[in-house]
């Protein structure tokens, strides 16, 4: 169902106005909260307010436009942050194409054979139970044993595996849901007419199952993003935001806005892998109705 121009006025209304009251939450507590952070029987429950562990906004965002280092001809801060971001970006691509297309062709051999439900789907469940941060090593330990004739495998393709890794488990549940959820009576007149298995795949379950595939395409891009960065730091792959993350961090005690720099560059790559996915939406508008969160 297409959105009428003013909800999707009101949706980016919201969202700013989400942003902003999240700033000023920020900087109010910052203003009123205690410097050693609230602490609660020994826990720290809030952060503490010191300029070096809460920096102001205006610092964070200031600091962007400074060089990375004080060296002459050193990049912008802005610029160092927007081609990492590009490089995770990437990567985070290819890991989400491939999670994509290993989910949706298990939900489809679930889908056909029920024996196969019951056999791969726990195992499904049970994949992401794996802490990543333990996976990781272990995928560039054994990428490093691959060869393709004189090819080598790379670092930022294991990255690329560990993000497809996440990937694939929402496509795999959403897709599985969206094509069993035709009404038994549209399957049944499919097959009065004899009509077989591709053809109602492609002419009844694959238009139904647009309204639960595209809310899992979105957590699928989150969860590539995500397992992206992680993996960038765990492996230690340079070029990326998630080692960025890990060497700006040092600079915190004598520059406290340069970690953040980075950050924000994740939060991009996860608004434009958001973005890419709402115009695919956009173009699947017409099998939208009774969308189903993911």
């Amino acid at each position: 169902m297409r959105a009428r121009p003013g909800v999707r006025a009101r949706s980016a209304l919201l969202g700013v106005a989400g942003v902003a009251l999240l700033a000023l939450v920020w900087e109010l507590y910052k203003a009123v909260g205690p410097a050693t952070g609230v602490v609660v029987g020994g826990v720290t429950v809030l952060p503490r307010t010191s300029d070096l562990a809460m920096p102001h906004l205006v610092t964070m965002f200031a600091r962007l436009g400074d060089p990375v280092i004080s060296t002459p001809g050193s990049p912008m801060l802005w610029s160092a942050v927007v081609g990492a971001a590009g490089f995770t970006l990437g990567i985070a691509a290819v890991g989400w194409i491939v999670g994509v297309v290993v989910g949706f062709l298990l939900a489809l051999v679930m889908q056909r054979f029920r024996t196969a439900e019951s056999a791969l789907l726990p195992w499904i469940v049970l994949s992401q139970t794996v802490p990543l941060i333990a996976l990781a090593p272990l995928v560039a330990g054994i990428g490093s044993q691959v060869r393709f004739g004189e090819a080598r495998w790379q670092d930022w393709m294991s990255v690329a595996l560990i993000a497809s890794y996440l990937a694939f488990f929402p496509v795999s549940i959403g897709a599985l849901r969206g094509l069993e959820s035709p009404d038994a009576a549209h399957v049944e007149l499919m097959h009065t007419y004899s009509v077989g298995w591709w053809k109602t795949l492609i002419h009844l379950r694959l238009p139904a199952s647009i309204p639960y595939l595209l809310p899992a395409l979105r957590l699928a891009a989150a969860s590539a993003v995500v397992g992206t960065v992680v993996a960038e730091v765990s492996i230690g792959l340079s070029g990326g935001v998630g080692r960025m993350m890990v060497e700006y961090a040092s600079a915190s005690s004598g520059n406290p806005g340069k970690p953040w720099a980075p950050i924000f560059g994740a939060i991009i790559i996860g608004l434009v892998s958001a973005g890419f996915v709402a115009v695919l939406g956009l173009a699947l508008a017409r099998y939208r109705r009774g969308e189903v969160n993911a």
